[in-house]
């Protein structure tokens, strides 16, 4: 497996030994319960993107967890807004990723599913139309699909009049799909948060300040505090910190 940029383990036990992927799969390993699992990444000074994007902030170390936390989980979820504007392609993974899901008992591609009140959705985004695996679309009741949504994704209605987030995680998990991986953004994570629903936060600190005007990791409606102690502290060579936070 490949290493690229040298990733160790600060924090607990520090060493020196270089983290490979299969060392980064078993700290990132799936759990024995459901779980939510967040991933994100932010400046020094807390900014979630750069010049508009998040890619401007990620670098090969975190592109190397990014792909193990895909491979592990059995669902990446997504809110329609990080969809649209990040441009999603179709979830797939390369053969050595998907060797590991089928050794594991795993389908080859884990699920998209996408959350949207509003169904502002393009079929013919190559999310959609070349998904290797069935998309799911979490909505609620009233919501009104456009034309092909439906010939290229399942609908999933939880709630009225908005998405109950709760209701959909659970239906999610009664499908199967209980390793739920969350790469935002800010709005959906608020009310996973709000709704007391995310188990884990895997938050990579890019070594740069963003300056004014990018958003947090967070954002919507006021929420209470939520405790997620830390399990792990990572560090790369180009000076990237990943951390893991999770509930006991």
């Amino acid at each position: 497996m490949s290493v690229g940029i040298p990733i160790r383990r600060l924090w607990p036990e520090p060493s020196t030994q270089q983290l490979d992927d299969a060392a980064l799969t078993t700290l990132y390993g799936r759990a024995d319960e459901p779980r939510l699992r967040v991933n994100f990444v932010a400046s020094l000074d807390g900014a979630v993107t750069l010049d508009g994007y998040s890619a401007g902030l990620s670098g090969q170390p975190d592109k190397r967890v990014f792909g193990v936390l895909r491979m592990v989980c059995d669902a990446l979820v997504v809110a329609a807004g990080t969809l649209r504007h990040e441009g999603y392609r179709a979830v797939r993974l390369d053969e050595r990723r998907r060797a590991w899901r089928r050794e594991h008992g795993l389908a080859e591609y884990p699920t998209l599913v996408v959350v949207s009140s509003s169904l502002d959705l393009d079929p013919a985004q190559a999310a959609f139309a070349d998904a290797p695996t069935r998309p799911i679309v979490l909505t609620h009741a009233e919501a009104e699909p456009p034309p092909g949504l439906t010939d290229v994704a399942d609908l999933l209605r939880c709630g009225t009049g908005r998405v109950d987030l709760a209701a959909g995680l659970a239906e999610l998990h009664r499908r199967g799909l209980t390793q739920l991986l969350c790469e935002g953004g800010p709005h959906l994570l608020g009310a996973l948060t709000a709704a007391d629903l995310v188990d884990e936060l895997c938050l990579t600190v890019a070594p740069l300040l963003a300056g004014p005007g990018p958003g947090r990791i967070t954002a919507g409606d006021t929420a209470p505090p939520r405790h997620l102690p830390l399990r792990h502290v990572l560090a790369a060579e180009d000076g990237v910190l990943m951390l893991r936070h999770a509930r006991p």
